[in-house]
């Protein structure tokens, strides 16, 4: 059964061992656990719908509740602390495209705001109910989550996109294929999520980001249905997929995806690599990114980062052993590990691994061979349930990402970990902030940090505010060092002040337009991708497009 309150399946945990308990304390100090409340304890607290009603859709709390929430850290805060706040009224389950068209007719009939919901896994607010007085219709498309055509000779499938990621692998496997889309949240979120959000797969040095795996679909908008063709290729004009890609629900809904597929490999394996420092890392891995090798993942942890990794896996006789050879190798204290992976025919793969060792020699690199790389893929997906463990013993963590060209990735990585421990210091508190590079191009690298810090013993209120503060102190070092609001996750609610800085004011207005043209009563998904758009940057701000003022002309 899945945690309504909380990441994944009731049934998995991940226990933190005494070792990285006692690492938090000295760190942070004690943690103040805040316990959690129960589904059955806040539904009293939802009014009554608004919504007449209609054969597909359902009104009672504890769904609309759970429709609601996703997993960023504002909705960590509200199911933690039962203080739930504007839910939808309704909650639909379509089984096809055409119920969706109808349910988008009646949420336009009803005057209704309309909020698709894919696997609940968002981690920057897509799923934030406004507060208003129009009523608000959530639309999940779970039940579209088969595959309705593959194409062997083109390698082209076409998936339901409320297809979670174990499914829509599980349905290719049997036919010999496979998506290769492999974010952290694999287990939960689905096709059409990964698109509207231009997702970015733990393997995409391999099989590429969701941009290009995505083909063509079919987008039911308020004014009509859109049927995006596949093409290997075409230069007629402006690419439709693109409109659709990172749209975050403000066009319509996704109702299906055709994607690229690849035949299973025959060999994929995951090897660790050390080096002495994070600069001689940096430099194999850039060295890496930019040669024609076919590494399926390169993923470069800072020092702090494999310091933490190493306190997590336990096995401390094991650990003790491994870093006795590591620093008779060189790579003592500050050092920084690499994981790679290889996927594919096993000559190919081999070959890529010796040019990977051969590479790395030159920047001090240890290869250790597969043990920890086995034990990442067996855990690859478990990660988020962390965040469960550490709020029971009373700490929160919350990650941040962006990318940018190689010049400016040090330094942004050190600009985002320094604004976190301003942030806190603030609060007369301290943050643990690590860092690694999770996707690797030849023009540069994402860079995705996480943050570690105790709960506020005040409750929800001052909880919510130090998250504001430091979202607030990182994503401005992320503007003013130069990267993108978000590499992997999206803009959604809470990267939304920051994205004019990104697209500049004819960029936002034309996003406006294409927005209106498609939804042109503003029904769909307000307050997300362009909801408001920070005084901060107001001087790359035009007057008059509607901006000067942080709000959209149809919201």
């Amino acid at each position: 059964m899945r945690r309504w309150n909380g990441w994944g399946d009731t049934s998995v945990e991940m226990p933190l061992n005494q070792a990285a308990l006692h690492f938090l304390a000295e760190r942070l100090g004690s943690g103040h656990p805040a316990g959690e409340v129960t589904l059955e304890s806040v539904s009293p607290k939802v009014t009554n719908s608004r919504l007449p009603a209609h054969p597909l859709v359902k009104t009672d709390a504890g769904a609309r509740i759970i429709a609601s929430l996703g997993q960023s850290l504002p909705d960590w805060l509200r199911m933690k602390y039962g203080e739930i706040g504007p839910v939808p009224d309704a909650v639909a389950t379509p089984t096809s495209g055409e119920q969706v068209r109808q349910l988008l007719d009646y949420a336009n009939t009803q005057q209704a705001v309309v909020i698709p919901y894919g696997g609940g896994t968002s981690v920057v607010g897509h799923l934030a109910c406004p507060q208003g007085e129009k009523p608000v219709l959530c639309i999940d498309l779970s039940q579209l989550n088969q595959l309705t055509q593959l194409n062997p000779e083109s390698r082209l499938a076409t998936f339901g996109a409320g297809v979670v990621g174990p499914k829509l692998e599980e349905q290719l496997k049997a036919k010999g294929y496979t998506l290769g889309h492999f974010p952290q949240s694999f287990e939960y979120s689905t096709l059409g999520g990964w698109v509207v959000t231009r997702s970015s797969g733990q393997q995409s040095r391999k099989y590429g980001r969701i941009e290009q795996l995505f083909a063509g679909g079919k987008l039911e908008a308020p004014v009509g249905t859109i049927d995006i063709p596949t093409f290997p290729a075409s230069s007629a004009g402006p690419d439709l997929r693109e409109m659709i890609m990172g749209s975050e629900g403000r066009l319509g809904i996704l109702t299906e995806a055709t994607v690229r597929v690849t035949p299973l490999a025959e060999h994929e394996s995951f090897h660790a690599l050390f080096f002495p420092t994070w600069s001689a890392a940096e430099a194999a891995a850039r060295e890496l990114a930019q040669s024609t090798l076919p590494l399926s993942m390169l993923r470069l942890s800072n020092a702090v980062e494999t310091e933490t990794n190493l306190i997590l896996a336990g096995h401390a006789k094991l650990i003790a052993w491994l870093n006795r050879y590591l620093g008779w190798r060189g790579c003592n204290e500050g050092k920084c590990l690499l994981m790679i992976g290889v996927t594919g025919p096993l000559v190919e793969c081999r070959h890529a691994l010796r040019s990977t060792r051969a590479i790395s020699s030159k920047y001090g690199g240890v290869y250790i061979g597969t043990k920890l790389g086995d034990r990442w893929a067996q855990n690859r997906f478990r990660g988020p349930y962390l965040r469960n463990t550490l709020w029971q013993h009373g700490y929160a963590v919350d990650t941040v990402e962006t990318a940018a060209d190689w010049p400016r990735i040090t330094p942004l990585m050190q600009a985002m970990e320094a604004a976190a421990h301003a942030a806190f210091a603030q609060h007369g508190e301290k943050v643990h902030a690590f860092t690694h590079l999770s996707h690797l191009y030849p023009q540069g690298s994402s860079v995705y940090s996480t943050f570690v810090y105790r709960v506020a013993p005040g409750g929800y209120a001052e909880n919510l505010q130090r998250w504001k503060t430091f979202k607030q102190a990182v994503s401005e070092a992320i503007v003013k060092g130069g990267g993108t609001i978000s590499h992997q996750h999206g803009v959604g609610k809470d990267h939304a002040p920051y994205l004019a800085a990104e697209k500049g004011p004819l960029g936002i207005g034309a996003i406006q337009t294409l927005a209106h043209y498609f939804d042109p009563q503003g029904m769909m998904n307000p307050g997300k991708l362009l909801g408001s758009v920070d005084v901060r940057f107001a001087d790359r701000v035009s007057p008059g497009n509607g901006l000067e003022q942080g709000v959209e002309r149809d919201e």
